[in-house]
């Protein structure tokens, strides 16, 4: 599909499959929403699915790696080789993200979406890494079109093998400061305020990466309503493939969860293109970047957990398939009021 066309596709939830998934918890025989969010994401899925039979059996977790020209101008600790280094650890297993893929039963998919070298990953490279956005944006229109489509294609490719629950994650060195660019336009809040350490900057790094995140926005003076030109000025071709993912996972009808920051700016950037879309979005967990819990109330989202993680890789989201799993299997298998010959529990006034 391209965007556009992906866009076209996205509905609101199902109501009458919500309305059948309430009815069947309402039937279980724990007290009423005694499981709270639980509860509330089994229905949500529900709608999504568009049936009551809830069912994520295949779960995917797909890692958008790029490089992000903004890295010369010194606002990371590490170098742009680390990005190679670690996405490709990703089909080794030697990653984070990949170890807990493995350890939940869900599969991991590195996409080599513009990494600056050549790699093992399977390649949708949009280009060798994006351009410094310090001295030119980051990208064309056309590329950040072409980034996104990358990820509507995964969703499809995956969702033709059968998953139907996809996690976000990235890998790409100076993606912190990009997100923060980002995040600052659409929320209109400080950079100074959505700006944080990254992976370990020291105070006058981080004094440096606000200088450089301000000086480009001053230029270019964005439009928060253009999310296109944002995304292309000061973005990367990571968070424009999650965005992809986000947009691809709500038109076929599945859940897509949101990582950390940097995944829940992609979020931003789907949503910017269709709001419908954040109805198929989980928040896994509060990230520790400064702009996290701003960028998932922007969503209207709530994370699960807060674990006190900033890794990213989309770690945190697959913390979340465990749980979701369990939910799902006392929705499917918890004695009914009926079986266990009880009075139904009703709400107290």
């Amino acid at each position: 599909m391209t965007l556009q066309e992906t866009i076209e596709k996205i509905r609101p939830l199902s109501q009458e499959a919500m309305d059948a998934a309430w009815e069947r918890w309402n039937d279980t025989s724990i007290p009423l929403h005694s499981l709270g969010k639980l509860q509330d994401a089994v229905v949500r899925i529900a709608g999504m699915l568009r049936t009551p039979a809830v069912s994520l059996d295949k779960k995917a977790l797909v890692v958008m790696c790029a490089d992000n020209g903004v890295v010369e101008e010194g606002i990371s600790q590490s170098g742009q080789e680390v990005t190679k280094i670690i996405a490709e650890n990703f089909l080794k297993e030697k990653a984070t993200a990949a170890i807990f893929c493995k350890k939940s039963g869900a599969d991991v998919f590195p996409v080599d979406i513009g990494i600056a070298s050549d790699t093992i990953l399977p390649n949708h490279k949009v280009a060798y890494g994006t351009k410094n956005f310090a001295k030119e944006p980051a990208m064309t229109r056309e590329q950040a079109v072409q980034a996104i489509e990358v990820g509507i294609h995964m969703a499809e490719k995956l969702y033709d093998q059968g998953y139907r629950i996809l996690a976000t994650g990235e890998m790409g060195i100076g993606n912190t400061t990009t997100s923060s660019a980002m995040t600052a336009v659409f929320t209109g809040v400080p950079v100074e305020t959505v700006t944080g350490r990254g992976a370990g900057l020291s105070s006058a790094g981080l004094d440096k990466k606000i200088r450089v995140i301000k000086d480009a926005l001053e230029r270019y003076q964005l439009d928060a309503r253009d999310t296109l030109g944002v995304l292309s000025a000061v973005g990367g071709f990571d968070i424009a493939g999650m965005a992809g993912v986000f947009l691809g996972g709500a038109a076929l009808g599945i859940p897509v969860v949101v990582d950390g920051f940097i995944s829940g700016v992609a979020a931003m950037t789907a949503a910017g293109f269709c709001p419908e879309s954040k109805s198929y979005m989980f928040a896994s967990h509060l990230s520790q970047e400064p702009a996290s819990a701003l960028v998932l109330e922007r969503l209207g989202l709530e994370g699960f957990m807060d674990c006190r993680m900033r890794l990213g890789e989309g770690s945190g989201a697959v913390l979340l398939f465990p749980i979701l799993d369990m939910a799902i299997e006392v929705y499917r298998g918890v004695a009914s009021f009926e079986e266990n010959s009880m009075e139904h529990y009703v709400p107290l006034t």
